[in-house]
Parts: structure tokens; C-alpha cells; sequence
């Protein structure tokens, strides 16, 4: 009887706050109060921040102090682990296997199916939003790549993030040229904080938010940091050690039972090791991140005191992971857990419980229809996420959606809250039981006990794959 009676109040419970949530919605759809939109990018940054507990030495005080403010999602993941690829899923709401879009080298909309796709502030402002960006938001911080017709405002990104020494016949991290991919580099500059790009394009954005508008906003910023070159300067390259790093666990037999169609390990992986720059790896990754944050900060306290911070909502988030080493790789590039899993934070005032978490699967598809709804505009029946609106009331809301990732043609990882699984475009498959193997060591997928996990995971891989797309 007590059982019972728990039961109904937990499902009265659900009720009424299911009813908040669209009442909250329903007031912005008749404009008593339209929410803005505050969209920050983060390029390049997987889960070492101190919210996502990815790296315990990782300090991100500003990101944190959104993260305490609204709901983290823990298990969000891309559509694609490559930035081109992920920035032009999320912002059209097409996959990649509909637009053929896989890699960085191709033009967004050189896709037959992207050519005239309506992108998320085209669709904002299609139904009365001002938008404005500056900053990686699209492929490209300027240029064609950036999209630029996407957005009723673009504003040029401008500066750098000062001078590196170098040594002949070295990189700048002291590997010799030649023996790591040339970009795989990092040392610290010479450069004042708000002299560098990134702060630069945060200051913008902060100025926006001293503005008056005559419409509701949807404001972008996009951060380069912690995207290669890790260039910032010396100040936070001094917050970390180099002797004191602490390394990622790593499985140098990792690839007895992973397939050949998988990416094997990378030269940067054998480089680092080889001249021993693994610490010195992590500690310019974390510089890069603590620079990134501090950017981050610039934008939040100017939204913290502007007339806007009460009826703003703030999302935060990175296109994909990275690894450091995990798998004997290093960047992204993989459909492992390191390349597709990343930071994803949403604010959304009178909505969000504040330092709420959700361990549901999301993906970075979902941000085009759930904006969408929050904002009371209509949902674009192309996209193909979903609104995860109703998680943002209540993270414990049943969900049964898993997450998907691209990486090149008919290839796919399907991930839920248990299991990962993954197929090739040769028919080889992955599967991993992240209850107890979280970091993807033992693959299943060759045990017939597992055949009908494969089954189901395998109804949501797509069922078209565009062929790549070409310039």
C-alpha cells in the first residue's frame, strides 16, 4: 500500500512539473517574455573540465559556475567526431549520412541537401529573432566555411595568441620535425590574455550584451582554445606543472581485439612518448582549457549583469572529444568514448533546476528542435534530432533515444546508457558495456551471448548513407 501511494505521488509529481515546463514554453510562445539565446562553442574540448570530471587537475571555475546554475548533460555525444562534419549536423539538424558531409575538407553547402537548408539562426531569424556571431560556430572562424549567410550580423574574427620560441628542426614542444603531425604542437606565448583571439571574441560578445535590442537575440561565440596549435600564454601554461601532469590510463594492448577497420594508433601517440612529452601534452591541453574558461567568464559575467540574465538561456558546448593518449591516439578522429563524448550545458531560466545532472543520452542533433521549442518558434520538420525539452525539467524523464555518431561513410556508433556499439562500412563491429568497462577495453562483439544487444543497437543505425560529398 505505501509502495502504491509513493508510486502516485512520484507520477503526480512528474505531472506538474511536465505542466511547469510547458507552461513556461507556452509564455514565451505568446511573447510575454521571449527568451534570447546565449550560444557558446567551445572548440576541440572533451571532458576535462571540473563539472565533467574528466581530469582531475582540469580548472574551469566559469564553466563550473554555469554548470551549477543550470543542468549538465553527462553522456552528450556528436554527430560527428570532426569539427566540420559535427558543426554542420548540429546547426542544420541534418546527420551526416543524409548531407554527406564527413570530413573538414568539404563546404557545407556543397551538399545537395544543405545547399538551401534553413541553419539554426536563418531559422531564428526567419521568425523574428535578431542573430549575430563571431567567433567557430561553423567549420570556420572566417571565410566560406564560416557560413557567413547563415547570420544576420557576422562579425570577422580577428587577433592571435602571440609568439612561440622554436628551435630549428623542431617543433615548438621540442618533437623533431617530422615525427608528429606538424599542427600537433604547443608551448606557451608571449602574448597578454586580452590581446589573444579568443578573448578578443569574448569581449565582443560580453559588448552585445550591453546592447539594447528591438527584437529578441541569439548571440553566438565561438572559442578556438582548445583547438591545436595549443598556443596561449605563459600564465596558463604556469597553473600545471609539467612534472606534476597526471596521465589518462592507458591499454598498450588495446588493439588485440579491436577491429583493423577501426583507426589504429597514431604517430603522435608513439612521438609523445618517444621524447617523453606525454605530461607535457596534457599540461598544454589544460593551459588551452583554463584559457578557454577564463574566455568563457568574460561572457557570463557580462550576461550575469545585463538586463538580459533573467530571461537568457545559455547553452554551452564543445563539437567533440579528444583523446590524450587513450586508445595510442591522440586528437579525435575515433568512435570511441574519448572523440564522441563532450561537454554540454544548458541554463534555461524558470525550466532548468539549478546543478541539476542527466546521465541520459543526448546528442548535439537535439539543440535545433529543443531551441526551438523553448523559444516558442515552430520545429523544423527536417531536423532530425529531438527536443530534449522534457529532460530539461525533469533529467529523470524516461528516455529511450540513444545517441549516434559518424565518422565516414557507413560508418557508426550507437550509444545509450549501457552499451556502445559499432559498425564498420566492411560489416566489423565494436561493442562495449560501459557498466564496467567505461574505458572501452574489452570488446563484446564477437561474443554470440551478445548477439541480440548487437540486434537491438543495430535499429538505430541509419538506414541511408549519402556517399561523400565532394568539392
Amino acid at each position: 500500500m505505501e509502495s502504491t501511494r509513493t508510486l502516485i505521488t512520484f507520477l503526480i509529481g512528474l505531472t506538474i512539473l511536465s505542466c511547469s515546463v510547458g507552461e513556461v514554453v507556452a509564455n514565451h510562445k505568446e511573447n510575454k517574455q521571449p527568451y534570447n539565446v546565449l550560444f557558446i562553442a567551445i572548440d576541440d574540448l572533451n571532458d576535462w573540465t571540473g563539472f565533467a570530471g574528466g581530469h582531475p587537475q582540469a580548472q574551469t571555475p566559469n564553466m563550473d559556475k554555469l554548470a551549477k546554475q543550470g543542468v549538465v548533460f553527462e553522456n552528450a555525444y556528436c554527430a560527428a567526431s570532426v569539427c566540420n562534419p559535427s558543426r554542420a549536423a548540429l546547426m542544420s539538424g541534418y546527420r551526416p549520412s543524409t548531407t554527406g558531409v564527413y570530413g573538414n575538407g568539404t563546404q557545407m553547402r556543397d551538399s545537395e541537401v544543405l545547399k538551401d537548408a534553413l541553419t539554426i539562426p536563418q531559422w531564428f531569424s526567419k521568425y523574428g529573432y535578431f542573430t549575430t556571431a563571431r567567433g567557430k560556430i561553423f567549420h570556420s572562424a572566417n571565410g566560406e566555411k564560416a557560413d557567413t549567410i547563415s547570420w544576420d550580423k557576422w562579425v570577422q574574427t580577428t587577433g592571435g595568441y602571440g609568439a612561440v620560441k622554436r628551435e630549428s628542426g623542431y617543433l615548438a614542444n621540442g618533437i623533431p620535425v617530422g615525427e608528429a603531425d606538424e599542427n600537433f604542437d604547443w608551448g606557451p606565448t608571449d602574448a597578454a590574455f586580452e590581446e589573444t583571439q579568443d578573448y578578443i571574441t569574448a569581449k565582443w560578445a560580453a559588448d552585445q550584451l550591453d546592447k539594447d535590442y528591438d527584437k529578441p537575440f541569439f548571440l553566438a561565440c565561438g572559442i578556438f582554445r582548445p583547438h591545436l596549435k595549443w598556443h596561449v600564454p605563459q600564465e596558463f601554461f604556469d597553473k600545471f606543472p609539467e612534472e606534476k601532469m597526471i596521465l589518462p590510463e592507458v591499454n598498450e594492448n588495446d588493439y588485440d581485439d579491436i577491429p583493423k577497420s577501426a583507426l589504429g594508433p597514431s604517430k603522435n601517440y608513439f612521438a609523445a612518448k618517444k621524447y617523453k612529452k606525454q605530461q607535457a601534452a596534457v599540461q598544454a591541453y589544460l593551459a588551452c582549457i583554463n584559457y578557454a574558461d577564463a574566455c568563457v567568464g568574460v561572457v557570463l559575467d557580462a550576461l550575469a549583469k545585463s538586463k538580459y540574465a533573467d530571461n537568457t538561456i545559455v547553452v554551452l558546448w564543445g563539437d567533440h572529444g579528444w583523446h590524450l593518449g587513450e586508445k595510442l591516439r591522440y586528437k579525435k578522429f575515433t568512435l570511441w568514448e574519448e572523440a564522441c563524448n563532450m561537454p554540454l550545458i544548458f541554463k534555461v531560466p524558470g525550466v532548468t533546476e539549478a546543478g541539476s545532472r542527466c546521465n541520459n543520452p543526448v546528442s548535439l542533433m537535439d539543440l535545433y528542435p529543443t531551441l526551438s521549442e523553448l523559444c516558442g518558434l515552430p520545429i523544423n520538420p527536417e531536423n532530425e534530432g529531438n527536443s530534449i525539452v522534457p529532460l530539461l525539467g525533469n533529467v529523470n524523464t524516461n528516455w529511450d533515444r540513444p545517441a549516434l555518431t559518424t565518422l565516414g561513410f557507413n560508418r557508426h556508433t550507437v550509444r545509450n546508457k549501457k552499451w556502445r556499439y559499432t559498425k564498420y562500412q566492411d560489416g566489423a563491429e565494436e561493442l562495449y558495456n560501459h557498466e564496467n568497462d567505461p574505458l572501452e577495453w574489452k570488446n563484446l562483439a564477437n561474443d554470440p551471448q551478445y548477439n541480440s544487444v548487437k540486434h537491438e543497437m543495430a535499429k538505430y543505425l541509419p538506414t541511408i548513407n549519402h556517399p561523400e560529398v565532394k568539392d
